[in-house]
């Protein structure tokens, strides 16, 4: 079992990782994250840094809004998928059931862009083994894909996964921003004496982990290749509304769609409504919450 770390920061996707059992730095990224989850506008300081809502200025007066971000964070390190990826999961955050065996972990997190800023609508895609090490190959056990919400956070609910030949324990993820490529990684356990013998173990996707009651809970922050404007607070756009003339062209892998986008597959319309880039496996039928049937 992997051995939970306490540490006020979030693992994180930038070059500053290190081994198991070593406290992760908490960056500016990491205030970011913190506002981000107290609903606030994100907050930096000059004085050592800590999390947001854990300090205030001398005095008490609130911390000072900084409109930069310089972590120097690169985008999170990409690994490879695996023989054991599946298209076509189900759209959820939950891949257990009451009488799932395992010891149960969360985690929860944040994706962000190249200035430090949430990227809301990045469909994450999690997959794992059970709690014997085993992957389902046949059906979609411990599967699933969700999207990033408007604040850019995502939470997963799942069971630690088991232990197989030649890896340490980890879960597998596959992100895509709108309209951006697919970025594929892994994310890693602290403590797991399998670390220092798995020749794909990167300290740098190493989660923090802490217990919580008979669980565990697991924090992780995704940085993507995603261009943003660090003075501009980020937005949702607004829905689109239907096309007035019925779609044309056929669904087309690797083509980036916008929200409105009109497409046949398989000879029945649908509509985008979510911004994204086709890859095999999302056809439209097959990925509800990023295609409307018409």
């Amino acid at each position: 079992m992997p051995v939970p770390e306490e540490s006020t920061g979030t693992g994180t996707g930038n070059g500053n990782g290190t081994g198991a059992g070593t406290e992760h730095r908490v960056s500016r990224k990491a205030v970011l994250r913190a506002a981000a989850a107290l609903g606030a506008a994100p907050l930096l300081i000059g004085a050592p840094v800590a999390l947001a809502r854990e300090r205030t200025a001398p005095g008490g007066a609130p911390l000072v809004p900084t409109p930069e971000c310089h972590d120097g964070d690169g985008p999170t390190v990409e690994q490879t998928e695996g023989p054991y990826f599946k298209p076509d999961s189900p759209l959820r955050n939950s891949l257990i059931t009451s009488g799932t065996p395992g010891t149960r972990l969360t985690v929860t997190g944040y994706v962000f862009g190249r200035a430090c800023r949430p990227v809301p609508g990045v469909l994450l895609d999690f997959w794992q083994a059970d709690d014997n090490g085993a992957y389902d190959n046949s059906g979609y056990a411990f599967r699933g894909h969700q999207f990033s919400t408007a604040q850019g956070a995502f939470s997963l609910t799942t069971i630690v996964p088991g232990l197989y030949p030649g890896r340490t324990r980890h879960l597998h993820v596959k992100l895509q921003a709108p309209g951006r490529r697919v970025v594929t990684t892994q994310l890693y356990f602290p403590g797991e004496p399998r670390n220092g013998t798995d020749s794909l173990f990167d300290g740098r996707l190493l989660m923090n982990v802490r217990q919580a009651g008979p669980g565990l809970e697991g924090t992780f922050d995704f940085v993507l290749d995603v261009a943003q404007d660090p003075t501009t607070p980020p937005t949702t756009p607004p829905p689109t509304t239907p096309p007035t003339t019925p779609p044309t062209g056929a669904w087309t892998p690797g083509r980036a769609y916008r929200a409105g986008d009109g497409v046949t597959y398989a000879g029945v319309a649908y509509r985008c409504v979510q911004a994204h880039t086709a890859v095999t496996g999302w056809e439209p039928p097959n990925v509800p919450a990023l295609w409307q049937r018409l």
